[in-house]
């Protein structure tokens, strides 16, 4: 059986173009010998509204990998080993990339249910280099929810 317990997620994360940080209240299951977080995103970059702007994010952590699923208005497959390039694709209602990232850090501390996990990676659009990443995701309990 699955174990639950409800988590709030911050993500910093940086580009040529600046920082980005987002908060978001989630759950990390765990399954087997992999940590999945899940959060719900509200697209408000696009013209999308309602549930149609929203997005289930999944990240699911495996001892030296991480894969990032996200499902609804944004559809899209990343995944992320140190020192290779993993194929991917971004799709939404305005464009559609086939994309790869090559992954030059992968850092991944779990405890109990808090942890941080950190990559850094060169993401490609078509075979273009589009940038350099770095992405630091820190858990934490959430202690206004209960576990189930």
């Amino acid at each position: 059986m699955p174990k639950k317990h409800r988590v709030r997620i911050r993500i910093v994360s940086d580009q040529e173009q600046g920082q980005t940080i987002q908060e978001f209240r989630g759950e990390r299951i765990d399954k087997d010998s992999h940590i999945y977080i899940r959060y719900e995103e509200n697209l408000t970059d696009t013209p999308l509204t309602g549930e149609a702007a929203k997005t289930m994010t999944t990240l699911k952590l495996g001892s030296d990998t991480i894969k990032l699923i996200r499902h609804g208005a944004v559809q899209s497959e990343q995944s992320f080993q140190m020192g290779c390039r993993l194929t991917g694709f971004y799709r939404s209602p305005f464009v559609q990339l086939q994309l790869s990232q090559w992954t030059s850090r992968l850092q991944i501390d779990m405890q109990d249910v808090a942890g941080t996990v950190e990559w850094d990676y060169e993401l490609f659009a078509h075979e273009e280099s589009t940038g350099q990443f770095k992405v630091s995701l820190t858990i934490q309990e959430d202690p206004d929810h209960e576990s189930e």
